[in-house]
């Protein structure tokens, strides 16, 4: 019979649903990770951002327990990776960059084989099938085969794969590259009920407004390291501020331009170079009037409000799609 819970017991908060501390990964001489701490609330969608090769695959692999860590401690549910990988695996569901579903199934079939990696019964794994495909929206496509599913559907559908476990933390690597908007923002929906639900997400992704929309926190990687976290309205007011000019340079003429926003740049404002464009930060709205006026191109010149592509540049230096 189990205990009845105590008051202390009942006081006592879970454990953080990931916590790093000093996390390294690495490969020969090049650390890919390079010493990090992160803490994921149970509950939380956080958010790991940051350009190629900036560490991010290499974390989700050491949390998903695919990877051995090369120092520092790391610990999933309270779980320590490196002791208790097995009960880790039975608490994640992984949502990989690619598409890695049998084609010789359907996609029921899909779900029903991958329940029995986790020695689900069949009559429980045909009622998760049901229910994971209605939540995806593919419920009239259960009898498909892979190649019979648009690019939107399949990944949908390791979306359903990933919650056959009933996974407290679901990983999510590049969810929704390569679909159109319609796809994309049906996969946000259901990303946003699984939060409502109380499921912990983290999640790499290169599209900037997913991060904003979905993430209650991010962290930025950049070389292996984390330069900033917080929540990305924090994030975007801290390091970005307002509007942000944005200047199209043409014919190599950067410098040329430089010289023609001298007055305007002249009250702090602060300027980053990537390619052929040019972003202006922290002018007020009289600069940002005389800079527009200056340039009178509205192919050239424009004005937006900040994001998170501004945090990582003004952060890194460069653009989060390099």
């Amino acid at each position: 019979m189990t205990a009845e819970p105590t008051i202390e017991s009942l006081r006592t908060p879970p454990p953080p649903m990931i916590e790093a501390s000093g996390l390294r990964k690495r490969y020969g001489d090049f650390e890919a990770v390079a010493g990090i701490d992160l803490r994921v609330a149970p509950g939380e969608f956080f958010g790991l951002l940051g350009p190629n090769g900036a560490g991010k695959t290499s974390t989700i692999g050491m949390i998903s327990c695919v990877l051995p860590v090369s120092a520092g401690t790391l610990h999933v549910a309270g779980l320590d990776v490196q002791r208790n990988d097995r009960e880790i695996k039975s608490l994640l569901g992984v949502v990989p960059q690619n598409n890695n579903l049998d084609p010789d199934l359907s996609a029921h079939g899909n779900l029903i084989s991958y329940a029995r990696f986790f020695d689900i019964p069949r009559r429980e794994a045909e009622r998760r099938a049901s229910e994971v495909l209605e939540l995806v929206q593919l419920e009239e496509r259960a009898t498909a085969r892979i190649d019979e599913l648009s690019g939107g559907m399949a990944r949908r559908l390791v979306l359903a794969r990933a919650l056959m476990s009933d996974p407290r933390l679901l990983v999510l690597d590049e969810p929704t590259t390569g679909l159109d908007p319609q796809a994309r923002h049906l996969v946000w929906r259901k990303l946003q009920q699984l939060r409502e639900r109380g499921v912990t997400m983290l999640l790499t992704t290169h599209y900037m407004e997913e991060a904003e929309r979905l993430c209650d926190r991010i962290a930025v990687m950049d070389n292996g390291v984390i330069i900033d976290h917080g929540r990305p309205r924090d994030l975007i007011e801290q390091h970005a501020g307002g509007p942000v000019l944005q200047v199209r340079s043409l014919d190599g003429d950067t410098a040329r331009l430089r010289d023609t926003l001298a007055a305007p740049l002249a009250n702090g404002a602060r300027l980053e170079e990537v390619g052929d464009l040019l972003y202006i930060y922290g002018l007020n709205d009289a600069d940002s009037g005389r800079a527009e006026a200056l340039i009178d191109d509205p192919y050239r010149i424009s004005r937006r409000h900040a994001n998170l592509e501004d945090v990582f540049l003004r952060l890194t230096g460069h653009g989060l799609q390099e």
